[in-house]
């Protein structure tokens, strides 16, 4: 194949803009259906003939971004959470936007219940004793807390909490859940109208909600001493639902007993007091992420992207 005939095949692809460098490992699969040119590269033509963004991370995707797209109709989200794009400026425009659907949602829901067992039985500081001689030393590791049996709420019984409900209930614990409405008949969870309420009656407070402005510190102070000392946190939705300054100090004040934390509010800082304590489990916003469904998010994506290029329904279209 010489240059030219190289030249004219990529142009005869789909132009996708890409919001931000990525390590997803996304884009080199899907070259051989698409161009992809990263947004920041694009020169004055490439942006006014852009008809879709792919946004690979989190970054934000600004109105001042969306505003440089003349001709943008689709943003393609490999994420569930949107909260990094602005959704009004889409609005505004009647721009489309797409998700990764249901395509994480088990994964996520296996990773919060791996992180109630991990926080309740204190796995993370069992290992480290061990790990640390201790055993040898000082004896056995102090008795942690049975998960079977506890009380749990959820918030947001979407498609993540709904499946962390169903694992969750088969460990025998009675499960309640706070949402924006309360979920029709025969849904066989207690519903909350406050998340103060649901934490005062749980022993285990999982957030599996998007954030909005309206959940964005949803939990506060109030919410963790609603929770209690024996109370745990476990968040696998955003950080932001959380008011991180207030969480490290009821940590450090003993008003909840515990936290299993996969994502936080500034990533990828993480406050420094939380790697010191030994009643949280840390991670760096993995529960999203398996050989699985990074194969299922590929998917997706190029469900959408094709999809949208030939005329067809979208598989993932989030209403606005």
């Amino acid at each position: 194949m010489t240059p030219s005939t190289a030249g004219a095949d990529a142009k005869a692809k789909p132009l996708v803009l890409v919001s931000q460098p990525s390590d997803s490992g996304l884009t080199p699969v899907m070259e051989g259906q698409f161009r992809f040119v990263l947004a920041a590269d694009a020169d004055e033509a490439t942006a006014a003939e852009a008809r879709v963004l792919f946004v690979p991370g989190l970054r934000p995707v600004t109105a001042d971004l969306i505003d440089r797209l003349p001709a943008l109709e689709l943003v393609a989200a490999i994420s569930v959470g949107l909260d990094h794009v602005d959704l009004d400026a889409c609005r505004r425009r009647g721009i489309t936007v797409t998700n990764a659907g249901a395509t994480f949602s088990v994964d996520i829901a296996d990773y919060a219940v791996g992180l109630v067992v991990a926080v309740l039985r204190r796995v993370a500081a069992a290992d480290a004793h061990l790990q640390r001689g201790r055993w040898v030393m000082d004896g056995d590791y102090p008795l942690a807390t049975k998960v079977s049996g506890k009380r749990v709420g959820i918030v947001g019984l979407g498609s993540i909490g709904s499946l962390v409900a169903r694992r969750l209930a088969a460990f025998g614990c009675p499960v309640a859940y706070h949402s924006r409405t309360r979920k029709p008949a025969p849904c066989p969870y207690t519903f909350f109208p406050t998340v103060r309420a649901l934490a005062a009656d749980s022993d285990v407070l999982v957030l599996a909600c998007a954030l909005t402005e309206e959940t964005r510190r949803v939990v506060d102070r109030e919410v963790m001493e609603a929770l209690g000392a024996g109370g745990v946190l476990v968040n696998v939705g955003r950080g932001g639902l959380v008011d991180e300054p207030e969480l490290v100090r009821c940590l450090r004040e003993g008003v909840i007993g515990g936290a299993g934390l996969d994502v936080f509010e500034n990533e990828p800082d993480v406050p420094a007091e939380l790697l010191d304590m030994d009643n949280v489990v840390l991670s760096s916003h993995k529960a999203v992420a398996t050989a699985e469904s990074i194969r299922g998010v590929l998917d997706a994506v190029s469900g959408n992207l094709e999809a949208f290029f030939a005329g067809r329904p979208l598989l993932s279209p989030v209403s606005l």
